[in-house]
């Protein structure tokens, strides 16, 4: 999943949705330099991650990307499924995005001593430019994925080509996201009351 769903299945305290961001952008065992919440979102940030890459229905999803673009799909994915997730929002929340991505902004700001170098590059264009709040249009899905490609060290290309399977299958993998989403936030809250009492934080160590 992409920043917009981690912040949201994370939105129940200001911690949680900053470990959930930090979960992209710290290494291993480095979750413990945080306290105990932003640590725990970082280790469910990649359970989510997981969870999202072996499900059956966004492997599906994949496959519908041409060969040598499917290994660039799951990212392409993310991406657009953080655009269904802003369009559909009243479907999954009572409380304004708008308002949630603003307290988002706040939070992550406080810890900005903290936060990964790469993350401090990047924070302020993230919020300047309001990435999460523009993922509501296409375009800046596209925008995102152009974005993301430049990082790569090679194959950048055929990242941006996957956006040609997203138009060409966009209304097949937006209601694979509708039968998908409601099942992972059945998970998170699972998973989260597990870490609640289990000792994550050694094994994750380990």
């Amino acid at each position: 999943m992409n920043y917009l769903a981690h912040i949201f299945l994370a939105r129940h305290s200001d911690d949680a949705m900053v470990g959930a961001l930090l979960g992209d952008f710290v290494k291993a065992g480095g979750q413990t330099l945080f306290p105990p919440e932003v640590a725990r979102e970082i280790q469910l940030h990649r359970y989510i991650d997981s969870y999202t890459d072996s499900h059956p229905t966004v492997r599906a999803g994949v496959q519908l990307f041409g060969e040598g673009r499917r290994r660039y799909a799951g990212i392409v994915l993310d991406v657009f499924y953080d655009h269904l997730l802003s369009r559909r929002w009243a479907d999954y929340s009572g409380s304004p995005k708008a308002e949630l991505i603003q307290r988002f902004y706040q939070a992550v700001a406080q810890y900005e001593p903290l936060l990964p170098e790469r993350l401090r590059a990047i924070l302020p264009r993230m919020v300047a430019q309001d990435w999460l709040g523009s993922y509501e249009d296409l375009v800046s899905v596209e925008l995102a994925v152009n974005r993301i490609s430049q990082r790569l060290s090679r194959n950048g290309h055929l990242m941006r080509e996957g956006l040609l399977d997203l138009r060409q299958h966009q209304d097949a993998l937006a209601a694979g996201f509708d039968q998908f989403f409601p099942e992972l936030i059945r998970f998170v809250e699972l998973k989260r009351g597990e870490m609640r009492v289990l000792p994550w934080i050694a094994e994750a160590s380990e």
